[in-house]
């Protein structure tokens, strides 16, 4: 694959303009033009990290021909229950499919069982998209004041109820104003689980 084919399926793929692309790899627009033209071959090594940073691979590999691996981090632990603080702590990389790794962003592995009906159970990792908000019903990543939490999302007028998949835990109910003054802020939408046995 060619530099040119390279970039121009991460455009095709995000969607996003030359001008995007150039701020994410700290580079000028025209030098993302002179990608796309094809008439540049070559790239500098600290943007051939950049570059591995932001497209989820090694971009040096595959213009080498060579097969690449897709990994993600793991970013760190999240309750399937509650009452864990927020900590992000890198646990190392997990291998993901190439359509995978448009998908998601990183993993947290997941402690407690408040999910098992949803078949989240305690050591699964949780593949997240990073995001602010999640559709109604959508199991998500919740961070409530310090602590962080995965359950599904059910928006109701002014409430937002995080609500387990085991009957032996309590939904948690949130206010407008205890959404502020908490603050409770969703952070990612679960995509998938790995679970290993």
């Amino acid at each position: 694959m060619t530099l040119k084919e390279l970039v121009q399926q991460y455009k095709r793929q995000t969607q996003q303009n030359n001008t995007q692309i150039a701020e994410k790899l700290g580079v000028t627009k025209a030098t993302v033009s002179r990608w796309l033209s094809g008439d540049v071959k070559h790239v500098q090594t600290e943007t051939m990290e950049r570059m591995r940073d932001v497209f989820g691979y090694d971009v040096k590999a595959v213009l080498e021909g060579k097969v690449i691996e897709f990994k993600k981090p793991i970013l760190g632990y999240v309750k399937a229950g509650y009452d864990m603080f927020a900590d992000e702590n890198y646990l190392g990389m997990e291998s993901v499919t190439e359509d995978e790794n448009r998908l998601g962003d990183y993993f947290l592995k997941v402690q407690g069982d408040s999910m098992i009906g949803a078949g989240i159970m305690d050591g699964s990792l949780a593949y997240v998209q990073q995001c602010s908000d999640v559709p109604n019903g959508t199991i998500g990543v919740v961070v409530i004041g310090d602590e962080v939490t995965v359950k599904r999302v059910i928006k109701k007028h002014d409430m937002l109820v995080l609500e387990a998949a085991n009957p032996a835990v309590e939904n948690r109910y949130f206010t407008s104003k205890d959404i502020r003054n908490i603050p409770v802020n969703i952070i990612g939408k679960v995509i998938f689980v790995k679970t290993t046995f």
